[in-house]
């Protein structure tokens, strides 16, 4: 592979890492109404009938975040710096998008975010009372990151062997 298909083929990995952490941020904005949205395909699907567990755990997710957002509206401000935080990271992927081989710290620093995912949800999911299927789901979204980040992971440690790279003194 020639410089140019590398540096493509790590650029639309790091596409789809970026689009997904954009579009995991924006999502965490309007939580309150998604989840109401939620709860009403649920119901137009039947899910109590063939996930009753799920679909009572998606209610009570909506009322929690209805009573919260009518009583405490801002406790909703500390989701939108969790968004925020999503966006920011997405930025931060930029720098491999422009110099891989100088910037592959940031892809290691984004695998051991991911590897980081089930430590939280198996820590903190049980104190919190979140479902065990649910931190499942949570885990799969790292599980799921990893995936293009190990795939630039490799394409830049195939760069840097093929083409030769000035180093810094």
């Amino acid at each position: 592979m020639m410089k140019t298909q590398f540096l493509r083929s790590i650029r639309i990995w790091l596409s789809v890492v970026i689009l997904g952490l954009i579009l995991s941020g924006v999502t965490a904005f309007p939580l309150q109404h998604e989840t109401a949205l939620l709860v009403r395909i649920a119901a137009h699907l039947d899910l109590a009938l063939h996930a009753p567990t799920l679909n009572a755990w998606l209610i009570r997710v909506s009322d929690a975040l209805t009573n919260t957002d009518t009583r405490y509206p801002f406790l909703a401000y500390g989701t939108d710096w969790l968004a925020y935080a999503h966006l920011v990271i997405a930025v931060v992927f930029i720098g491999p998008w422009i110099d891989p081989v100088r910037n592959k710290w940031i892809i290691t620093w984004g695998l051991i975010a991911c590897a980081g995912v089930p430590l939280l949800a198996f820590i903190a999911g049980p104190i919190r009372g979140i479902p065990l299927y649910w931190r499942f789901i949570d885990c799969s979204f790292g599980l799921v990151c990893c995936i293009p980040l190990l795939a630039i992971h490799r394409l830049i440690a195939q760069l840097e062997v093929r083409v030769p790279y000035p180093r810094p003194s």
